[in-house]
This record gives C-alpha cells, structure tokens and sequence, in this order.
C-alpha cells in the first residue's frame, strides 16, 4: 500500500511538468492530455511492481510522447505535421527540460484572460493539479457530464493559443493567484453540501501555490498567498466538532491548531512585507497571523487587525472586505458601531451579511433581531454545517 501511494504522489507531481512539456513542443493541449493520461495509467500499472525508473520525468514524457505522435498519426494528420512532431522528439535528460517554467507556463495557460472563472478553476484542477473530472464535478457538486463539458469548451477555446510564459505575465499573474485563491477558498469553507471542509481542495490550492512560490519567491503576493493559506488552513482540525458542526474562530481550542504550519506562516508573510510594496493577499496573511499569534480569542488585537483591514479595503473596497472590516470595528469600538457598518453594505453578501448581522445584534443584546436575522443567513447557505450552527444560534434566543 505504502509503495503505490508513493507511486500516487510521484505521478501527480510530474504530471503537469510532463503535460507543460508535451504542450510547448507539439501544441494540440487535448491530445497531449489525454497522451499524458495513457502513460500515467501505465506508469500506475508497472511502477508499483517493476520500480520507480531512475528519471520518472524522462520516462512519462517518452512515453506519453509516442502515444501522442502515434494519435497525431491515427487522426490522419498531414504528414508535414507528423514529419514536425517526430522531429521535435524530446531529449532525454531531465537537465534539458525546464520542468519548473512547464508548469508556470500551464498555469498561466489554464488562467488565460478568455476563460470564465470557473473555467479557469475546473481547467487548473483538470491539468496542473491532476483531479480526474469525476473528482472536480464532485467537489463542486455539479454533474459529472456539466464538468466534463465545462473543461471541453476551455480547451476548444485555448486551441491554437501559444504555451509559454506570456510576455505580459505579470499583469496575468494575479488572475493565477485569484483562481487558486478561489479554489482554496472553496476546500476551506464549502459553499454547499454536508461537509464544511473539503480537504483536497485546500490540500492541492496548497500544494499549487508552493509551486508557484518556488518559482517566483521573491514575488510578494505570491509569499502573501501562501502565508495566507497556511495560516489559515493551520485552524482547519478546529473548525469542526466531533460530529463535524461548525466551531468559530472564538470557540476553537487552540491546542489544535498547527504550531508548524503558523511557524512558517508567520516566517513568510514577515518576510513578504520587509521586502517591497504590499498587495491585498500580504494583509489578509497580516490579519491571519494576528489572529493565528493571539494566546486566546479575548487576547486577540483587534485593533492591529482594524488598522490591517483599513488599508486592506483602501486597496479592495470589495463587499467581504468591508464586511470583515465591520467585524473588526464592532470589536473595537462595539457592536452597534459594528452594525452601522453592516448595515450599509448591500444584499450581495448572501447569508454572510445576515450572518454576522445576527452576531452583532445579539452582542448588543436585541435577540430578537438576532434570531430572525440567524434564520434568514441558514435559510441563504446551501451549506449543511452553516445551516445547524446557525439555526442553533437562533435557538438558544428564542424566550
């Protein structure tokens, strides 16, 4: 069992680094992937058993590469573009194949500007994270076959787009880190379904965005990203009781939380802010290690966390930003200044506006407010967890 999850890890590690470069030598993305997905299941197969061969990237892309020249040849291509694959055949050492730049490039390449949002999520987790379609149309509770067409018409749209690093990839770079932000956000705090967590897909907006970061780690937002996402992921074991219902932040027993994951956290996201001009992802790490750092929920600074989410709305005056930021005003200043700030946000928030409407109004003691105010956000979330916990907060106010 230890030999194939090993096995498991290799091939989801090399995948996209195999794809990156079966894509930059012979174009034709749907016909690469699906070559790259013929030599992992042969890889699966025999690795298990005959042994991890000495360049396991060498070895995916020789013979993903055949299978690919020999589909390219089955579809009748003209024989000038067969004549062009065999002699783009690629070398053989791993010294040659810029795997780290490969796998950048395909993430630019599944971002690309001309892909919806949530095109550009299901195409990042489909290529560069390796997810089967199965697992993507699970994970965001859709239909198998709606996915599968989703991630089809993404491809049909990025035919004939160059691979490479864009000349322009530093104005593309935060739609990179926006989609892998979205995809974290979605395996942290699920927007439906029966679990408030769905670890996989935090676990691989991790594993993607340390990719990332090895690549460009002296790019401050990027550090902010990753700080952001272990400092908050480090609360995770916390977050739900036994039965798996909601805990909040003030209610969780700290002990649980990952000391090593708030180590480095911490270490990154102090080094991200010495070292240039601070973005939007370095400030929300900012408030995560504040609160991350804090012994207990009534030694939290709330005002250090005010002043960070002052700036942070002057550069995002976005609706989840100012509703944060009025959590953190009615914890300085009280619940009613608190509430004058909910209050002028608009209906956009969802629930989380009714939510934290609700907490505010029962701080300031109007229960009644508050229990229809807990009743109208669990009647908003289509999350399961969200909807007990806050049904039960409307209970415990009923006379």
């Amino acid at each position: 069992m230890g030999r194939t999850t090993d096995v498991e890890d290799l091939l989801r590690l090399h995948a996209p680094q195999v794809l990156g470069a079966l894509v930059r030598r012979y174009g034709h993305f749907d016909s690469a992937e699906d070559a790259v997905q013929e030599a992992l299941l042969a890889a699966a197969g025999q690795w298990p058993e005959s042994g991890v061969p000495d360049n396991p990237r060498g070895w995916l892309i020789k013979v993903a590469s055949r299978r690919l020249v020999d589909a390219l040849r089955a579809e009748d291509a003209r024989r000038a573009r067969e004549e062009r694959a065999v002699a783009l055949a690629l070398p053989p050492g791993p010294e040659r194949l810029p795997q780290e730049d490969d796998t950048l490039s395909l993430l630019f390449l599944c971002c690309h500007p001309d892909l919806p949002p949530p095109a550009q999520i299901a195409l990042t987790l489909r290529a560069v994270g390796g997810l089967t379609t199965t697992e993507i149309a699970r994970a965001y509770l859709v239909p198998e076959p709606t996915m599968a067409q989703r991630i089809s018409r993404a491809k049909q749209k990025l035919r004939g787009v160059r691979f490479g690093r864009p000349d322009n990839w530093v104005e593309r770079l935060p739609a990179v880190l926006h989609t892998l932000y979205l995809i974290f956000n979605e395996g942290y705090t699920a927007t439906s379904g029966p679990a408030l967590q769905r670890r996989d897909l935090a676990g691989e907006a991790i594993r993607l965005t340390r990719a990332v970061h090895r690549l460009l780690p002296d790019t401050g937002e990027v550090t902010g990203l990753l700080a952001l996402m272990l400092l908050t992921d480090a609360r995770r074991e916390a977050r739900t009781g036994p039965h798996g219902d909601l805990v909040p932040l003030d209610e969780q027993d700290r002990d649980r939380w990952d000391r090593a994951a708030i180590e480095e956290g911490v270490a990154l996201i102090t080094h991200a802010l010495s070292s240039g001009p601070v973005g939007p992802y370095q400030l929300r790490a900012a408030i995560a290690a504040v609160h991350d750092e804090a012994p207990s929920a009534d030694g939290t600074d709330w005002r250090e966390i005010l002043g960070l989410y002052d700036v942070l709305v002057r550069l995002v005056p976005g609706p989840v930003e100012r509703l944060n930021r009025a959590v953190a005003v009615a914890m300085v200043h009280g619940p009613a200044a608190g509430l004058t700030e909910v209050d002028a946000l608009d209906g956009e928030l969802g629930h989380r506006r009714d939510a934290v409407r609700a907490h505010l109004l029962e701080r300031a003691g109007s229960y009644d407010e508050a229990r229809a105010a807990y009743e109208s956000a669990a009647g908003q979330t289509l999350s399961l967890p969200e909807q007990r916990y806050l049904r039960r907060r409307a209970a415990r106010l009923r006379p």
